[in-house]
């Protein structure tokens, strides 16, 4: 018998571009495993990476791109006590077993999976997971930040840096962020206290604010991490989240966050989400067969997340 194939978006080669094919349905979920129906799944630059070999997960090619999303629990392995078939979640599905999220049906480790926020709608939650998790381990592990601090996001402008401002903001930080004018009132109304053009000399701009810099730090911009190190107290905190750690300087301690899965901590940020402490914008909804453009606009700079619609 010739197994059953679902259509995915990926690559048939590394540094191919996005095709749409089929591949083999998923396997059986192994005992710490669960099989998700996905709804949405969302595009960062971190599935570029993938593409062009940078980020080395799943496979190998030809393999489904993709990293995070929502849907609904199609089946439980035999040791996961807390999902059942039917369950709405989120996940960032790391290891892969083989194929990413941008196909009807991904296997997700069950450690890497919290419940979706009815709430929130399917497409923010396709884009929330990876973002979130990489602020939340920024902000509340390498930089320990604590209510009335003074917090830098270098980069506030994208989806990861909304969130970032968001979160710190609800952890009690005083919020100073860089963006660029047009994107100034929503970073207001993510609660930051102060933003700044990031065109400028901003760093000087920061020590002038807070009295000879920022006790922490946070850069979502690449490349500049060492422009944000300006912006650092003596003896404070940088984290970047962009893989470009300067070197250290001034007694100040930098961290290279890499996003690690967690589907617990993903829990607790789905619950400000559900809330609306926390939000993610969309920019825009595309079906499976727009991967490729999609892909190309997130690199581009999209103005928010673009989603992709796996609904049936």
């Amino acid at each position: 018998m010739t197994p059953r194939g679902q259509r995915v978006a990926g690559v048939k080669a590394i540094g191919e571009p996005v095709q749409i094919f089929e591949v083999d349905e998923p396997a059986t979920p192994a005992a710490d495993e669960v099989l998700i129906d996905v709804v949405a799944a969302g595009i960062g630059n971190w599935d570029e990476l993938v593409r062009i070999g940078s980020w080395q997960i799943g496979g190998p090619a030809p393999m489904a791109l993709g990293t995070e999303a929502a849907g609904t629990v199609a089946a439980a392995g035999s040791d996961v006590a807390d999902l059942r078939e039917g369950d709405e979640v989120l996940t960032h599905p790391l290891p892969l077993r083989r194929h990413g999220t941008w196909a009807g049906r991904v296997l997700a480790p069950a450690a890497t999976v919290a419940a979706r926020p009815p709430a929130a709608s399917w497409e923010a939650g396709g884009a929330f997971p990876i973002p979130a998790l990489t602020a939340a381990q920024a902000l509340d592990e390498a930089l320990g930040i604590e209510s009335g601090d003074w917090v830098v996001v270098n980069g506030a402008g994208g989806v990861t840096g909304g969130l970032l401002v968001q979160l710190a903001a609800a952890r009690g930080g005083r919020v100073i962020a860089t963006a660029s004018a047009k994107k100034v009132e929503r970073i207001r109304d993510y609660g930051a206290s102060e933003v700044l053009d990031y065109h400028g000399d901003w760093p000087a701009l920061v020590r002038e604010i807070t009295g000879g810099g920022a006790p922490k730090a946070v850069n979502a911009a690449r490349g500049q991490a060492a422009t944000t190190l300006k912006a650092v107290a003596e003896g404070g905190r940088l984290a970047t989240i962009t893989g470009d750690p300067p070197r250290e300087e001034r007694g100040v301690a930098v961290s290279d966050v890499y996003v690690r899965p967690d589907g617990r901590q993903l829990s607790a940020l789905g619950e400000l989400l559900a809330h609306g402490t926390l939000s993610v914008p969309i920019a825009s909804v595309r079906p499976l067969e727009e991967a490729a453009q999609a892909l190309r606009e997130v690199v581009a700079g999209a103005d928010g997340a673009i989603v992709l619609s796996l609904r049936t």
